[in-house]
């Protein structure tokens, strides 16, 4: 984990940059677990072991895993069947769900189905990204202004906002102030440590001072109506997790069994979105089954240690990676130091305002988006505009961990109708004894048509492929002729097009018209030597792609068109004498 090129500057890097991120573990765990449904210590023991092995065996140097809001909805919902006054049951039905989710996870991993997520579109981790730092921002803004939150966790943002802002709460002019001291302070604290090249400590720095002055102001300590100034995070009970078995029932692993598999996948799409979009700011180089195997250990451990199910934080991950950390270090480190205040400093964290964290989380939503790459991304193609945009309002109006889905789904939906285009390209041998596209002032061969088939040839292009093959025996209606197909630039076929490639020769040999392919790739030449294409298909009328002479082939197989032409007996024109009579002379294929 550790390079022989590790100093001890990054190693203070990682420390600060890993107890940054404590100090938003502790309320979020809590909170997150309380939205699960559970009590909030197993949220704190989560941000411990679940970090903590991530961070060990994971690949990304700044994710950092734990509880996180999309999680705890998809617990919740699988808890949903336990009786609320079954208290413990749920507590074991939750670690059994743990372990139930890493196991899956494990097994994608061992079959290295963690590569699929390759294919997820960079404009769907922009997309995601947006939506999710605007939905971290809008949930903050209640606590900015020290509002009670309302509502439920299966409410979306929006409507709990509304319901903060509209009921008969009022606006907290002292949270509101702490809440701006610390974005100001977190800014400025920034932009003098870019100036003076110091350690990025800018967030943590501001919520110590502004935690500090709340407390000397009096503000966060419990005034005579038994109530702060400000709201603050609360107790946080001491004590660290211990080693348990989580009973296993054969009814709950049959009634958990959705929740575990919708864990598994939307917590390994949630990490890897993370980890990726991360990546592409730092240049790191990812090992997405690795990823997936960190988030399967995570979950089975933290099953084993009383922990509510985790995954790769948004908001954890990005504080970590702004405040400068280097190495996976900075997981373990902040896994370390909520252990630590867990264990020993419980009682300090009542006086940490929630405004200051509030402030904290907005500087963190505004630093999460990547505004130039998201420019870039709006204005490269419609394509990438529209995924940006249905990912981005997914997350807004669907739910965070859906959003990545149905990106996926809409890049898919976009993708196929422009992979399924197929483009031909007629061409011709001009007076130079040059093969090259075919212009409008060419004059037409009698005898040879040469056309170039370029694209994809899997199922959405058989219709495609099939209206270009009718245009083919439209041609061959108006006068005998001999086809060279040009296959080298047709990739990855399958059964719908191959079968009507190969009815279209058989159609072609009932009208005596000889179709010579060249350029033809080896995917294609092992599907029709399975398919024995062989015991009716001359082999002097395939010629083989040859990657070390681009082009060879389609010189080969237009002087042997032109020598069947011949042997037929049609039309002679002025193509036809100098492809004869010049079989020593070299041809170029231009395209």
């Amino acid at each position: 984990m550790i390079g022989t090129r590790y100093t001890t500057t990054a190693l203070r890097k990682d420390l600060l940059a890993g107890a940054t991120v404590a100090a938003i573990s502790l309320p979020q765990a809590m909170a997150y677990a309380m939205i699960a449904g559970i009590d909030p210590r197993f949220g704190l023991y989560s941000a411990i072991v679940v970090t903590a092995i991530a961070s060990v065996f994971g690949s990304s140097s700044h994710l950092i895993n734990g509880p996180t809001n999309a999680i705890s909805l998809v617990v919740f919902s699988a808890l949903a069947s336990f009786d609320p006054d079954a208290r413990m049951d749920a507590y074991e039905a939750t670690f059994l769900l743990a372990l139930m989710a890493g196991s899956i996870q494990i097994v994608i991993a061992v079959l290295k189905l963690g590569d699929l997520t390759r294919y997820i579109s960079e404009s769907v981790v922009l997309g995601f990204m947006a939506g999710a730092g605007l939905l971290i921002a809008l949930g903050q803004l209640g606590n900015l202004v020290g509002l009670v939150d309302r509502g439920t966790g299966h409410q979306s943002v929006l409507h709990r906002l509304w319901l903060s802002f509209s009921s008969a709460n009022h606006v907290n002019v002292r949270a509101f102030v702490v809440g701006s001291c610390t974005i100001v302070l977190v800014v400025a604290a920034r932009r003098v440590a870019t100036t003076y090249r110091l350690p990025r400590v800018d967030m943590l720095t501001a919520l110590v001072v502004v935690a500090g002055l709340a407390y000397v102001g009096g503000w966060s300590t419990v005034t005579s109506d038994g109530k702060p100034l400000v709201p603050v995070v609360g107790r946080v009970a001491a004590g660290l997790p211990s080693f348990h078995v989580p009973a296993i029932k054969f009814v709950w692993i049959r009634d958990l069994s959705g929740g575990a598999l919708a864990i598994a996948v939307l917590g390994l799409l949630e990490a890897l979105a993370i980890s990726k979009s991360i990546a592409a700011e730092t240049r790191q180089s990812l090992d997405y089954n690795r990823q997936c195997l960190a988030e399967g250990l995570a979950n089975l451990g933290g099953g084993f240690f009383q922990c509510l199910p985790g995954s790769g934080s948004l908001t954890r991950s990005a504080i970590n990676f702004q405040s400068g950390a280097v190495s996976r270090l900075s997981g373990l480190f902040a896994a370390g130091t909520v252990a630590v205040v867990v264990l020993f400093l419980a009682p300090l964290a009542r006086f940490v305002p929630r405004a200051a964290l509030a402030g904290l989380l907005l500087v963190t939503a505004a630093r999460l988006v990547d505004w130039r790459r998201l420019r870039y991304a709006l204005r490269a193609s419609s394509y990438d505009a529209a995924l940006v945009v249905v990912t981005a309002l997914s997350a807004i109006f669907v739910s965070v961990e859906f959003s990545i889905l149905i990106g996926v789904a809409i890049s898919i939906a976009l993708f196929v109708p422009r992979a399924a285009r197929l483009r031909s390209t007629e061409l011709t041998v001009d007076a130079e004894r040059v093969i090259r596209r075919r212009l409008p002032s060419d004059p037409q061969c009698e005898s040879v048509v040469i056309d170039d088939i370029e694209g994809e040839l899997f199922f959405g292009a058989a219709p495609e492929l099939e209206r270009y093959l009718d245009d083919l025996r439209k041609v061959v209606r108006n006068g005998p002729k001999v086809l060279v197909l040009r296959l080298h630039r047709a990739r990855n076929p399958d059964l719908p097009c191959i079968e009507r490639l190969e009815r279209f020769l058989h159609d072609m040999a009932e009208l005596n018209v000889p179709v010579v392919l060249s350029g033809v790739r080896e995917d294609l030449a092992r599907a029709m030597h399975d398919l024995r294409f062989g015991s009716w298909l001359p082999s002097d009328q395939v010629f083989m792609a040859d990657p070390a002479l681009p082009g060879s082939s389609t010189v080969r197989a237009v002087r042997h068109a032109y020598e069947l032409a011949r042997a037929l007996g049609l039309p002679r024109c002025a193509h036809c004498e100098p492809v004869e009579h010049s079989k020593a002379r070299l041809y170029y294929m231009v395209s």
